[in-house]
């Protein structure tokens, strides 16, 4: 990991080092310096190439120091003022004029801008450049070694760079539908910069098909500990059907929110997307690459691991469990993120039976089944913190007055729950220990809920190979098989009734991996769930038993218009072919 972070500072040291170049733009910098004939090592090249993989973005905390999520129904920020992000998206208080800036990937450099002298910009629309710049610029470049196929190492670093640009645009495209598509130009000030948005097909197809044309001059694998981040054929194809299956979800697929604007989806419905979007994950299936980890909890911490298909890495560090961890330990914990009773409720027991089944054996007066024989969701224990629960081997204790909700000007927990994933093994401990933060961009559990929904949507009821795919994952994540071997499902259920049941475990085996906020949009679905207050537990305790009420938290709001961002005024101001997205 250091080594990582040592190749990505390399570039800046690079630029900023050379007094040869000071007096030259970072555009010029990169024709003359990084791309160099005489480099056969490439060293240059290869540091460029880190500072465009340094552009992927780390969700930890990511937006104002929240997880994304906290802007969905599953969680609140813990942080009060009148400035917090996720909240002024949950609320709907955001502008094309103040879209806040953790969340907005569109500005931050332009069309026509160099890389920031650190090597390191922020906007996706740098990382497009940037990955242009070097696509252009590495042909130059005689490194050495390639793969058995006759690929170069030069072709690999293209590859990866062409990965990367297509991820990009993914992001973009999931926020704001159509965007430019700028192909391999490098666009300077002297240009013209009066670039339409391509159609939300015309982006997707364009995805696709670098996706394709990359995937066999990709690793296939990490070639060591060392490069565990760098793209492979199994990312490609995994982005390939990530991409497809945003396109055949409902936002774009049917339910375009102003029908007839190809910029914001398609104007018509298709059941072959879902086709597609199915048969692109059974590609990644079929590699024979990946499986489940055992261990749904060390998905997170143990590092190259067989579910692992595309990370952006992080330092070995406690700081999940400094910003997230429940207050009132003397290892420390700010609780920022407050989970919601909403997501809570989700998880079912672990027979898999959803909690409202008067059959699950849930209790209402021990709703976290501490003392009840019937558990829960072994999900549910790795993911939300709730009263009574183990921690620095002593309890949470979240009911009113207890030591992590004390009820005083400290910041604590808005909803009696606090964030547990990704945190270490300390439940046993009495103090934090350095551990990976590594986010997972890409792991093989999405691929396998992706078919699972993409066929379910594509046959008229849900086929064996859709229940396949969710005993496997109910079955690493520890609920029980049953004596008839469908782990707490029902048999022969409808389409709808399959449906309800993926976009459940959806958000149970993603909570806080920035699925939940984008899934509740490309469903359609977020006018519903957000139109309803976010709620929590308030706990009374009395003596040795415990009170329960679910309590509001949040009054949140949602528009049609916020199923897609705006598009920053200033961009549409400065170019007349810019047009925004509705509502904006």
């Amino acid at each position: 990991m250091k080594n990582y972070i040592h190749k990505i500072l390399l570039l800046a040291a690079l630029i900023s080092g050379c007094k040869k170049y000071e007096q030259f733009p970072v555009d010029k910098v990169t024709g003359n310096y990084v791309f160099d004939p005489l480099d056969s090592a490439g060293v240059n090249a290869q540091s460029y190439l880190y500072g465009i993989y340094a552009i992927v973005k780390s969700g930890h905390n990511r937006v104002g120091g929240d997880y994304l999520d906290a802007a969905s129904d599953d969680a609140v920020s813990s942080q009060t003022g009148s400035n917090i992000p996720v909240t002024l998206l949950t609320t709907n208080a955001v502008t094309s004029f103040n879209f806040p800036g953790s969340e907005n990937y569109w500005e931050g450099t332009n069309l026509s801008q160099a890389p920031s002298s650190s090597g390191v910009p922020d906007a996706f629309w740098a990382g497009v450049r940037n990955a242009n710049i070097f696509i252009n610029g590495i042909g130059v470049v005689p490194v050495k070694g390639g793969l058995s196929n006759g690929t170069t190492t030069a072709q690999i670093w293209r590859s990866e760079a062409r990965f990367l640009r297509a991820y990009f645009y993914f992001e973009l495209v999931r926020r704001y539908g159509g965007v430019p598509l700028l192909g391999d130009k490098v666009y300077n000030i002297e240009d013209n910069l009066e670039i339409p948005r391509n159609t939300f097909a015309d982006c997707i197809t364009y995805i696709v098909n670098e996706c394709d044309a990359i995937k066999d001059s990709l690793i296939s694998a990490p070639v060591s500990d060392g490069d565990n981040y760098r793209a492979t054929k199994g990312a490609a194809l995994a982005l390939k059907a990530k991409t497809l299956l945003l396109a055949a979800s409902p936002l774009f697929n049917g339910g375009n929110i102003e029908s007839g604007n190809a910029l914001t989806g398609y104007t018509d419905y298709d059941v072959n997307r879902w086709t597609l979007a199915a048969q692109a994950a059974k590609d990644v299936m079929n590699l024979g690459v990946y499986s489940l980890l055992p261990s749904f909890t060390h998905i997170f911490l143990d590092q190259n691991n067989s579910e692992r298909i595309f990370i952006r890495p992080g330092n070995n560090s406690t700081g999940i469990e400094t910003r997230n961890g429940p207050v009132g330990f003397q290892a420390g914990g700010t609780g920022n993120t407050s989970p919601t009773q909403e997501l809570v409720n989700a998880f079912p027991m672990q027979n898999g039976l959803p909690i409202t089944n008067p059959a699950s054996g849930y209790l209402a007066a021990d709703p976290y089944s501490l003392l009840n024989d019937v558990k829960r969701d072994p999900r549910f224990n790795a993911t939300i913190f709730y009263n009574g629960a183990t921690w620095l081997s002593s309890t949470v204790d979240t009911y009113e007055g207890g030591k992590s909700k004390p009820n005083s000007s400290q910041q604590q927990t808005e909803s009696g729950y606090y964030m547990r994933k990704f945190m270490g093994d300390f439940e046993a401990a009495t103090t934090y220990s350095n551990h990976s933060s590594d986010w997972i961009v890409m792991r093989y559990a999405e691929i396998l809920l992706g078919y699972a929904e993409a066929r379910n949507e594509a046959e008229y009821a849900p086929q064996s190979d859709v229940y396949e795919q969710l005993y496997a994952i109910r079955s690493r994540a520890g609920i029980a098989a049953g004596d008839d071997g469908n782990y707490g499902l029902t048999p022969n259920m409808t389409q709808a009734e399959m449906r309800a049941v993926i976009q459940n475990e959806w958000r149970i085996e993603f909570a806080f991996e920035e699925h939940r906020y984008f899934d509740i949009r490309r469903w359609k679905i977020a006018g519903t769930v957000m139109g309803q207050p976010r709620t929590g537990i308030f706990i009374v305790k009395n003596g040795a038993s415990n009170t329960y009420s679910t309590v509001n938290i949040l009054t949140t709001v949602f528009k049609d218009n916020q199923y897609l961002y705006p598009i920053p005024y200033n961009e549409v101001a400065k170019n007349p072919a810019m047009k925004q997205n509705p509502g904006w």
